[in-house]
């Protein structure tokens, strides 16, 4: 595991060497200002915290990070494989203004636009183009990622930028490990469905269950989609082992915050 563990006051924040041209970071739940249940750096929008809290969450971890929290443009997560290509007009959505789309996914070539996706168990990557400089973030829970949406988000990339899958630098979050992700075999179908035999190392029968590596089968998805693996990077934690660090859907049901990933492109992005 590369990532770097960042921390100033009470807030701490992950980062990826893979990212290292770009602002970017993974937040964790410490060093915000919202009550239980959503302490304390809750970014979760609808949850029933306030608006003044969450405006002064994204505050703080955009002051970490470097990032303009007054552009800062979040996802609204539906579990589906949608890619929205993110503009200037977008600028605020979620945060400052209502949010006119759905998304589990957004890309960018603009430059001081952050791009946002949350989880609470789920996998959330975050991409980087430092050729033709542009970026990508993801939400990919276990639908998601039977859905294709990360081999996705890189063809958007492709598509709408010129990126070079080989040129991608991708670091996968936080996220449910194997070791708590127990399933039924639908998971495991689906993903076998997706992946075919690629899907085998990543799926593992305990009894009449299933343990499922979601960030495995992201990463794997990252390699079909020809990023290679030298340009990688894996956290490696567990969101449901450690609730000192993040929060669970798994662990805590609906009572909860959520972390987010977020970067963003500056003028020196190459």
């Amino acid at each position: 595991m590369s990532f770097v563990t960042h921390r100033e006051n009470s807030l701490t924040w992950l980062t990826s060497p893979q990212l290292s041209g770009v602002r970017h970071g993974f937040s964790t739940r410490g060093g915000g200002v919202s009550p239980a249940p959503f302490d304390s750096l809750n970014l979760r929008t609808g949850c029933g915290d306030s608006p003044e809290n969450l405006r002064e969450n994204f505050r703080r971890f955009c002051g970490a990070i470097g990032a303009d929290v007054g552009r800062v443009v979040l996802a609204k997560q539906v579990h589906e494989t949608t890619v929205r290509r993110c503009t200037a007009a977008d600028a605020g959505k979620g945060l400052w203004s209502e949010r006119d789309y759905t998304a589990d996914a957004l890309i960018t070539d603009e430059k001081d636009l952050p791009l946002a996706v949350f989880s609470a168990d789920c996998g959330i990557i975050l991409l980087y183009d430092p050729v033709h400089p542009a970026i990508g973030a993801i939400h990919a829970g276990w639908r998601g990622c039977a859905g294709g949406i990360v081999e996705k988000t890189v063809r958007e990339l492709e598509r709408a930028y010129g990126s070079r899958p080989a040129d991608l630098r991708a670091a996968v979050g936080p996220c449910i490990g194997r070791c708590c992700f127990e399933t039924d075999g639908d998971v495991p179908a689906a993903m076998t469905a997706a992946l075919g035999g690629d899907a085998a190392p990543y799926l593992e029968r305990r009894g009449a269950k299933w343990h499922v590596d979601l960030a495995g089968l992201n990463r794997q998805w990252l390699l079909r989609a020809g990023v290679p693996a030298k340009h990688i990077d894996m956290c490696g934690l567990c969101t449901a082992c450690r609730p000192d660090l993040f929060w669970s859907h798994r662990k805590m049901g609906e009572a909860r915050g959520v972390q987010c990933a977020m970067l963003s492109l500056t003028e020196c992005s190459h």
